[in-house]
Protein backbone atom coordinates (compact mmCIF):
# COMPACT_ATOMS: atom_id res chain seq x y z
CA UNK A 1 0.00 0.00 0.00
CA UNK A 2 1.26 3.21 -1.25
CA UNK A 3 2.42 5.13 2.84
CA UNK A 4 1.12 8.07 0.55
CA UNK A 5 -1.86 7.64 -0.82
CA UNK A 6 -2.64 5.50 3.20
CA UNK A 7 -1.60 8.64 4.73
CA UNK A 8 -4.16 10.92 2.90
CA UNK A 9 -7.01 8.73 3.67
CA UNK A 10 -6.30 8.41 7.49
CA UNK A 11 -6.31 12.92 7.31
CA UNK A 12 -9.74 12.39 5.64
CA UNK A 13 -10.95 10.01 7.90
CA UNK A 14 -9.87 12.21 10.88
CA UNK A 15 -11.03 15.33 9.51
CA UNK A 16 -14.50 13.67 9.37
CA UNK A 17 -14.66 11.42 12.32
CA UNK A 18 -14.95 8.57 10.09
CA UNK A 19 -16.16 5.58 12.65
CA UNK A 20 -12.66 3.37 13.06
CA UNK A 21 -14.33 0.27 10.99
CA UNK A 22 -15.33 2.25 7.94
CA UNK A 23 -11.68 3.55 8.12
CA UNK A 24 -10.52 0.01 8.20
CA UNK A 25 -12.44 -1.23 5.48
CA UNK A 26 -11.67 1.07 3.46
CA UNK A 27 -7.81 1.07 4.05
CA UNK A 28 -8.68 -3.16 3.42
CA UNK A 29 -9.57 -2.12 -0.19
CA UNK A 30 -6.79 -3.08 -2.85
CA UNK A 31 -4.99 0.18 -3.96
CA UNK A 32 -7.02 1.09 -7.03
CA UNK A 33 -10.27 0.96 -5.28
CA UNK A 34 -8.56 3.14 -2.24
CA UNK A 35 -7.08 5.54 -4.63
CA UNK A 36 -10.38 5.71 -6.81
CA UNK A 37 -11.94 5.91 -3.40
CA UNK A 38 -9.90 8.85 -1.65
CA UNK A 39 -10.68 10.17 -5.10
CA UNK A 40 -14.17 10.58 -4.90
CA UNK A 41 -13.83 11.92 -1.24
CA UNK A 42 -11.68 14.75 -2.27
CA UNK A 43 -13.24 15.76 -5.40
CA UNK A 44 -16.99 15.73 -3.97
CA UNK A 45 -16.25 16.25 -0.56
CA UNK A 46 -17.99 13.54 0.96
CA UNK A 47 -19.19 14.13 4.54
CA UNK A 48 -19.05 11.32 7.22
CA UNK A 49 -22.40 10.23 6.55
CA UNK A 50 -22.17 10.23 3.09
CA UNK A 51 -18.58 8.45 3.12
CA UNK A 52 -20.26 5.65 5.78
CA UNK A 53 -23.15 5.04 3.10
CA UNK A 54 -20.80 4.82 0.09
CA UNK A 55 -18.41 2.34 1.84
CA UNK A 56 -20.81 0.30 2.95
CA UNK A 57 -23.03 0.33 -0.59
CA UNK A 58 -19.60 -0.24 -2.38
CA UNK A 59 -19.00 -3.25 -0.43
CA UNK A 60 -22.95 -5.15 -0.58
CA UNK A 61 -22.30 -3.96 -4.25
CA UNK A 62 -18.93 -5.44 -5.09
CA UNK A 63 -19.88 -9.09 -2.92
CA UNK A 64 -23.30 -9.64 -4.77
CA UNK A 65 -22.15 -8.68 -8.73
CA UNK A 66 -18.93 -10.16 -7.43
CA UNK A 67 -17.16 -7.73 -8.96
CA UNK A 68 -14.12 -4.80 -7.32
CA UNK A 69 -15.12 -2.19 -5.65
CA UNK A 70 -12.38 -0.19 -8.42
CA UNK A 71 -14.71 -1.68 -10.92
CA UNK A 72 -17.72 -0.63 -9.96
CA UNK A 73 -16.38 3.02 -9.29
CA UNK A 74 -15.09 3.31 -12.80
CA UNK A 75 -18.70 2.45 -13.59
CA UNK A 76 -19.86 5.29 -16.38
CA UNK A 77 -22.76 6.18 -14.12
CA UNK A 78 -20.18 6.80 -11.84
CA UNK A 79 -17.46 8.60 -13.63
CA UNK A 80 -19.99 11.14 -15.03
CA UNK A 81 -21.01 12.23 -11.47
CA UNK A 82 -17.47 12.32 -10.27
CA UNK A 83 -16.32 14.31 -13.45
CA UNK A 84 -19.59 16.22 -13.79
CA UNK A 85 -20.51 19.73 -13.07
CA UNK A 86 -22.47 21.28 -10.42
CA UNK A 87 -21.61 21.77 -6.65
CA UNK A 88 -20.06 19.00 -4.79
CA UNK A 89 -22.57 18.40 -2.07
CA UNK A 90 -24.95 18.08 -4.85
CA UNK A 91 -22.82 15.26 -6.64
CA UNK A 92 -22.06 13.97 -3.67
CA UNK A 93 -26.07 13.44 -3.03
CA UNK A 94 -25.98 12.18 -6.82
CA UNK A 95 -23.19 9.48 -6.04
CA UNK A 96 -25.18 8.11 -3.10
CA UNK A 97 -28.11 7.66 -5.12
CA UNK A 98 -26.17 6.04 -7.82
CA UNK A 99 -25.21 3.43 -5.38
CA UNK A 100 -28.18 3.14 -3.59
CA UNK A 101 -29.53 2.13 -7.62
CA UNK A 102 -26.87 -0.35 -7.79
CA UNK A 103 -27.61 -1.51 -4.36
CA UNK A 104 -31.19 -1.85 -4.57
CA UNK A 105 -32.00 -2.51 -8.34
CA UNK A 106 -35.61 -3.72 -7.60
CA UNK A 107 -35.89 -1.27 -5.12
CA UNK A 108 -35.74 1.67 -7.94
CA UNK A 109 -37.50 -0.27 -10.55
CA UNK A 110 -40.33 -0.56 -8.44
CA UNK A 111 -40.31 3.35 -7.53
CA UNK A 112 -40.31 3.93 -11.03
CA UNK A 113 -43.26 2.07 -11.35
CA UNK A 114 -45.10 3.44 -9.03
CA UNK A 115 -43.98 7.34 -9.79
CA UNK A 116 -44.90 6.22 -13.19
CA UNK A 117 -48.75 4.94 -11.98
CA UNK A 118 -49.22 8.43 -9.95
CA UNK A 119 -48.61 10.40 -12.82
CA UNK A 120 -50.90 8.37 -15.18
CA UNK A 121 -53.49 9.20 -12.81
CA UNK A 122 -53.32 13.10 -14.17
CA UNK A 123 -54.91 13.98 -10.72
CA UNK A 124 -55.55 18.22 -10.58
CA UNK A 125 -53.17 20.25 -8.40
CA UNK A 126 -54.83 20.17 -5.11
CA UNK A 127 -54.31 16.18 -4.49
CA UNK A 128 -50.31 15.38 -3.52
CA UNK A 129 -49.71 11.88 -3.39
CA UNK A 130 -46.73 10.61 -1.31
CA UNK A 131 -45.34 7.55 -1.94
CA UNK A 132 -43.50 5.81 1.30
CA UNK A 133 -39.84 6.86 1.09
CA UNK A 134 -37.23 3.98 0.23
CA UNK A 135 -40.99 1.80 0.02
CA UNK A 136 -40.62 1.26 3.91
CA UNK A 137 -44.43 1.08 4.41
CA UNK A 138 -47.16 -0.01 2.63
CA UNK A 139 -48.72 3.17 3.55
CA UNK A 140 -50.18 6.13 0.47
CA UNK A 141 -50.41 9.86 1.59
CA UNK A 142 -52.86 11.74 0.05
CA UNK A 143 -53.29 15.05 0.68
CA UNK A 144 -55.70 17.67 -0.56
CA UNK A 145 -55.44 21.53 -0.45
CA UNK A 146 -58.42 23.22 -1.18
CA UNK A 147 -59.99 27.01 -0.44
CA UNK A 148 -63.86 26.76 -0.80
CA UNK A 149 -66.37 23.67 -0.43
CA UNK A 150 -66.20 24.07 -4.50
CA UNK A 151 -62.66 23.46 -4.86
CA UNK A 152 -62.89 20.35 -1.90
CA UNK A 153 -65.81 18.65 -4.19
CA UNK A 154 -63.82 18.77 -7.18
CA UNK A 155 -61.01 17.28 -5.51
CA UNK A 156 -63.26 14.73 -4.14
CA UNK A 157 -64.66 13.79 -7.75
CA UNK A 158 -61.20 13.66 -8.74
CA UNK A 159 -59.93 10.87 -6.20
CA UNK A 160 -63.18 8.77 -6.72
CA UNK A 161 -62.69 8.80 -10.51
CA UNK A 162 -59.55 8.05 -9.96
CA UNK A 163 -60.00 5.19 -7.20
CA UNK A 164 -58.88 2.14 -9.47
CA UNK A 165 -55.63 3.44 -10.29
CA UNK A 166 -55.17 4.18 -6.57
CA UNK A 167 -56.40 0.78 -5.49
CA UNK A 168 -53.43 -0.65 -8.20
CA UNK A 169 -50.64 1.56 -6.53
CA UNK A 170 -51.71 0.78 -2.65
CA UNK A 171 -52.02 -3.30 -3.45
CA UNK A 172 -48.43 -2.38 -5.44
CA UNK A 173 -46.94 -1.40 -2.10
CA UNK A 174 -48.39 -3.97 -0.53
CA UNK A 175 -46.28 -6.60 -2.51
CA UNK A 176 -49.51 -7.34 -4.77
CA UNK A 177 -49.19 -7.51 -9.03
Amino acid sequence: MSADIEQQIRTIAAERRLPATHLARWLAMDPPARAAMLDLARTLRLRTGQLVTALDSLDEIAVREHVSIASVLDRPEIRRIANGSGSAPSRGSALLEALRTLRYPLLKKMQEQLRSEVSALKLPRGISIDLPQELGSDELTVSLRVRSGDDLAHLLEALDRSRPGLTRIIEMLGGKK
